[in-house]
């Protein structure tokens, strides 16, 4: 099967692409770990405006109505400018949203994050992303059927990851309860599917800029009087990252179209391991330099890391893919 994007959705991709390339998206990635969000803050409304968050979310709640793969291009661009925040949050929480039977709460949040107005972050196992600056704090107990809109979380609760952009907090418990029953377990499945592949579609928008700063990189270092990228060792590594990376884009975009459970599983341990495998080779192909904090190339290796294990590790989503699980999303 061939994966080609029509006309729209690669118009849409590169006025991404241009938009964060003009935002300056690496001061805002440090601010964020900073815990500064008045940079970011702004970035996500215009990343709103341009119609991502509103991309899945149905017609009548004020989305776009899209389908997976827009929102694929879209996570891939977030990705490729490591664009902070608790973007997969925000999709997840209005996927779960949207899966409940009662139109309640769907009602009264999904506008305001469509809009951008309101951020939203939900807990898939024991801590949840940024949920400090959240507006939107969805949770469910473990145990239990019972969806909550969480209290507010302190500041000084949060645990840094490996990518120094994400700040995990546990969620104070109770809050408001939204929703009770069987429908729960269902819309936190759908949920969770499309955390995972707007996650993958993350990493594999990180692979592919950590593998272009590093070719621009290795036709730039010189020893020997000549380009280290044109040692066969080096073009030989270089190669290997495209070819996995080529390979997850085209899971990627299969699990877009199938939106079954293990396909997305399949997509997102994919992704994520060339990503994290990019991340490695473009490490080592900088030498001592790619491991300094202060070179950008850091703000993409620490969130290769952090995604490989975000939604779901390649343990589970390896035993996921084994079970043959078809469900649809």
């Amino acid at each position: 099967m061939r994966f080609v994007l029509d006309a729209g959705q690669r118009a849409f991709a590169d006025s991404l692409d241009a938009m964060l390339t003009a935002a300056g998206t690496p001061s805002v990635v440090r601010d964020w770990s900073r815990g500064e969000h008045a940079s970011g803050r702004a970035l996500w409304s215009r990343i709103a405006d341009a119609g991502v968050f509103a991309l899945t979310v149905p017609e009548e709640y004020g989305g776009l109505g899209a389908g997976p793969v827009e929102l694929v291009v879209a996570f891939v661009e977030l990705g490729r400018h490591a664009v902070p925040g608790p973007l997969v949050e925000t999709v997840a929480a209005a996927a779960l949203l949207t899966g409940l039977d009662d139109p309640g709460p769907a009602k009264r949040l999904l506008p305001v994050l469509a809009s951008g107005a309101s951020t939203a972050t939900l807990a898939p196992g024991p801590y949840a992303l940024d949920a400090d600056m959240a507006d939107v704090r969805l949770t469910t107990p473990p145990g239990t059927n019972d969806l909550y809109l969480a209290p507010p979380a302190g500041a000084a609760e949060g645990r840094r990851s490996l990518d120094p952009a994400r700040r995990l907090f546990p969620l104070p418990p109770g809050g408001e309860l939204l929703a009770s029953g069987p429908q729960v377990a269902v819309a936190a499945g759908h949920a969770l599917a499309r955390g995972r592949l707007a996650t993958a579609a993350q990493a594999l928008g990180v692979g592919l800029a950590l593998l272009d700063r590093t070719i621009r990189y290795v036709g730039q270092r010189s020893q020997f009087g000549v380009p280290v990228g044109s040692f066969q060792a080096v073009k030989h590594r270089l190669a290997d990252t495209k070819i996995a990376l080529e390979f997850a884009r085209a899971v990627l975009f299969g699990a877009a179209l199938t939106t079954t459970a293990a396909d997305v599983a399949a997509a997102k341990v994919t992704a994520c391991e060339a990503a994290y495998t990019t991340a490695r080779a473009a490490l080592q192909l900088h030498g001592a330099i790619g491991y300094t904090a202060e070179y950008d190339l850091s703000l993409w290796l620490t969130k290769a890391r952090a995604l490989r294990t975000a939604w779901g590790g390649p343990r589970e989503c390896r035993a996921l893919v084994l079970s043959g699980r078809d469900r649809r999303w």
